[in-house]
C-alpha cells in the first residue's frame, strides 16, 4: 500500500535530536497519549452506548473487528450498527455532486458547498437506536454522530498522505460511493466534494469528542482523551510548533531532499515536493508519554481561529492563508510552463475564496539555475496559443524562451508569481514556495513533450491559461515588478532585517532576519511561517516555551504567541525567512 517505509507515522518519538532535518517533528503536551486496541477497549468497556465516528477513508472493518476482540475479553455482548446503511443511495449521491465534478475533468471540480448530512437519508438516520439488550451497543462509520443517539464519542482521524495511499491501492473509495474509480478522479472527489463536507463535521464535533484516535496504523492505534486532545491545541496556539510533512515524487524531481534529509528513503526515485505546511493537507503530531498521535492541521484552526491567525481570522475564518513547500528539480527537469487562476475565476470556476498566488524562493541552486518567469516583450497572444495547441496536438516541440523570459537564479532570490503569470521553476532549483495556499490549481500549457511517473501524459489546461494569462506581464515590467529587489529596514550589530517586497497581488509579506546571537520578533497580531534558510540549528522561545529548529525545518508561530526570541546554536549567520498576511489584507 505504502511507497517509501517512512511515510506511515512511527509509534513513538525520538529520543535524540540528530541535529539535522526531522520528518516526523511532534509537540510534547505533558498528556498522556496511549496505544493499542487494550487500552481503548479498557476505558470505554462500561459505556452502554458508544458512537465512533471518524474521517473519510478509516478502515472501518478492520478497526471494527480488531475493537471488538479487544472488547470482547470480558465476555460482554456487543452490537454494531454501521452508519453506512443509513446513507442515500450511490445513484442519488452521484446526480447530487455531479456539479461538482465537471464531468470527467482529471484535475478541476468546484467545492460541494452542502453538509455531510446531505448524504444521509434522514428518516433511516432517525431510525437508528441502540440496542438495549446488548451490555455495549456501538454505532459506527464516518457520520455516525448524526445518528443524534447519545453515548459516548470517539472520533478517528486519519491524515491525508495516507488516505490517498489507501486510494492507490484500492482499499477505500470516496464518500458514499459502491466502488472505487480512477486515481484522480477520487482525488478530485475527495478534494471538492468529501473533505470539505467532512472537515465541516469534525469541526462541529471538536467539542463533544470524548476520546481522539489516531487510524493511520490500523492494527496499532494511538489515542487520547477529548479534553487532554482540546488543551494540547491551546498549548499549541501559545507557542512554536511544527506540522508534519509529506514528501512526493515527480516526472521533474530532484535528488536535494535526499541529499539533505537522511530520514527520506533513498530507495525512492526522486522527490519532488515536499508539503512543509499546506495545512489542507498536513497533520500535527502530538507526543505524550513518548508515544505519537497525528491529527489534521485544521483542529488548530477549529479549536481558536483568533488565537492561530490573529487579525487574518476576519478574513479567512479557519482556512489557513499561507503555504510552504519545495520544489526540488536538482538534477531533474524543469517544471511546466503554467500559471495559476485570477481571483474570480477560482471563485466562480472552483468555489475558492482565494486563489494561488505565489512566490519562488530559491533555497539552494546550481550555477546553471533557471527559473522562466513573465512574457517576451514582443508577445503575440494568438501565436502563442497556435504554438501551445501545436505541441499538444502535433507533439510539437515548443520553443520557449521565443515567449517566456528565463532569468538566472541565485541562492536567496525571491521570484514574484502572482496569479495570471506565466512561469516554471528550472532545472538545480531548490525552491521554497511561499504561496498562499491554494495548491491545486496549476493550468499546464506546455510540459516538454513527456510522460509523468505513472506513463501517461500529465493534463494540460491551455484553454483554463489562456482566460487567466495576464500577457502585459512582460519585458521590463517583469524585471521591475516580479523580482523582488529586497530593501534593509533595519541593522544592529551582527544582524539586519530584510523586505523582500511582494507584489500588490499577494496578500502576504516576506522577510529576512539574517544574525548571529538572538533576535526578538513581535507577532503583532499575525501568525507568522518561518523557515532557517541559512545556518545549522536555532533556538526559539515563546510565553517560556522553547524549541529547536533546524536548516530547512518550517515551523509556526501562531499570532497568540505575541512575541518570540531566536537564538542562532549553530555556527555563522543565520538567516530565517518570516512570512504572514498584510495587515491591509486582513
Amino acid at each position: 500500500m505504502r511507497k517509501t517505509s517512512q511515510e506511515l507515522l512511527p509509534l513513538t518519538a525520538p529520543t535524540t535530536d540528530t541535529g539535522v532535518y526531522n520528518i516526523y517533528p511532534s509537540f510534547t503536551s505533558g498528556e498522556t497519549v496511549y496505544t493499542g486496541f487494550a487500552t481503548l477497549a479498557a476505558a470505554i468497556s462500561n459505556e452502554k452506548v458508544i458512537i465512533i465516528d471518524g474521517y473519510g477513508g478509516i478502515l472501518w472493518e478492520q478497526f471494527r473487528e480488531q475493537l471488538h476482540t479487544a472488547l470482547s475479553v470480558d465476555n460482554k455482548r456487543i452490537t454494531w450498527y454501521d452508519i453506512n446503511t443509513c446513507l442515500k443511495p450511490a445513484a442519488d449521491i452521484d446526480a447530487m455532486i455531479a456539479s461538482s465534478l465537471n464531468g470527467d475533468d482529471p484535475v478541476f471540480g468546484k467545492k460541494y458547498t452542502g453538509d455531510l448530512l446531505d448524504f444521509f437519508d434522514v428518516k433511516k438516520l432517525a431510525l437508528v437506536h441502540p440496542d438495549t439488550t446488548a451490555d455495549i451497543s456501538i454505532i459506527y462509520g464516518t457520520g455516525a454522530a448524526l445518528s443524534n443517539v447519545k453515548g459516548k464519542l470517539l472520533y478517528a482521524d486519519v491524515p491525508k498522505n495516507e488516505i490517498q495511499y489507501r486510494m492507490r491501492a484500492g482499499a477505500i473509495t470516496n464518500l458514499g460511493a459502491n466502488e472505487t474509480d480512477a486515481h484522480t478522479q477520487m482525488y478530485k472527489r475527495f478534494y471538492f466534494v468529501d473533505w470539505p463536507v467532512l472537515s465541516k463535521h469534525k469541526a462541529k464535533l471538536l467539542s463533544q469528542i470524548d476520546d481522539i484516535i489516531d487510524e493511520q496504523r490500523v492494527h496499532e492505534i494511538t489515542w487520547m482523551t477529548g479534553d487532554a486532545f482540546r488543551h494540547t491545541l491551546h498549548q499549541m496556539l501559545q507557542q512554536p510548533f511544527r506540522a508534519r510533512p509529506w514528501f512526493e515524487a515527480g516526472i521533474w524531481g530532484g535528488n536535494w531532499m535526499k541529499k539533505h534529509i537522511p530520514q527520506l528513503n533513498q530507495e525512492e526515485v526522486n522527490y519532488a515536493w515536499s508539503f512543509e505546511l499546506i495545512t489542507p493537507e498536513n497533520g500535527i503530531v502530538i507526543a505524550g508519554e513518548n508515544n505519537l498521535l497525528e491529527v489534521s492541521f485544521d483542529y488548530l484552526a477549529f479549536a481558536d481561529n483568533q488565537k492561530l491567525l490573529g487579525k487574518a481570522a476576519k478574513r479567512f475564518g479557519t482556512e489557513f492563508p499561507i503555504r510552504f513547500d519545495f520544489l526540488d528539480t536538482f538534477d531533474g527537469g524543469n517544471l511546466s510552463i503554467q500559471c495559476h487562476p485570477r481571483t474570480d475565476y477560482a471563485k466562480t470556476y472552483f468555489g475558492e475564496n482565494f486563489t494561488q498566488d505565489e512566490t519562488y524562493y530559491i533555497l539552494d541552486c546550481e550555477q546553471d539555475a533557471t527559473v522562466y518567469l513573465g512574457f517576451q516583450d514582443q508577445i503575440n497572444p494568438v501565436e502563442f496559443r497556435t504554438a501551445l495547441l501545436d505541441a499538444q496536438e502535433k507533439g510539437t516541440e515548443l520553443d520557449v524562451e521565443k515567449y517566456v523570459q528565463k532569468f538566472q537564479a541565485n541562492k536567496h532570490d525571491l521570484f514574484l508569481i502572482p496569479n495570471g503569470t506565466v512561469h516554471a521553476s528550472g532545472k538545480n532549483n531548490m525552491v521554497l514556495e511561499i504561496s498562499s495556499t491554494p495548491y491545486i490549481f496549476t493550468f499546464k500549457m506546455y510540459d516538454w513533450q513527456r510522460l509523468g511517473l505513472n506513463g501517461q501524459p500529465r493534463p494540460i489546461n491551455i484553454e483554463h491559461a489562456m482566460n487567466n494569462l495576464y500577457f502585459d506581464r512582460k519585458g521590463e515590467y517583469v524585471t521591475h515588478k516580479l523580482i523582488s529587489h529586497p530593501v534593509v529596514e533595519e541593522e544592529w550589530e551582527g544582524g539586519r532585517k530584510i523586505k523582500l517586497p511582494t507584489h500588490e497581488e499577494h496578500f502576504y509579506s516576506v522577510y529576512r532576519y539574517e544574525f548571529t546571537g538572538s533576535i526578538s520578533i513581535p507577532t503583532n497580531n499575525q501568525c507568522h511561517l518561518c523557515m532557517l534558510v541559512e545556518g545549522e540549528k536555532i533556538s526559539v522561545v515563546s510565553n517560556g516555551n522553547s524549541a529547536n529548529f533546524h536548516y530547512a525545518e518550517t515551523f509556526v508561530v501562531p499570532a497568540a504567541a505575541e512575541n518570540y526570541s531566536i537564538t542562532n546554536t549553530g555556527s555563522g549567520k543565520a538567516f530565517v525567512v518570516v512570512a504572514h498576511v498584510k495587515d491591509e489584507h486582513c
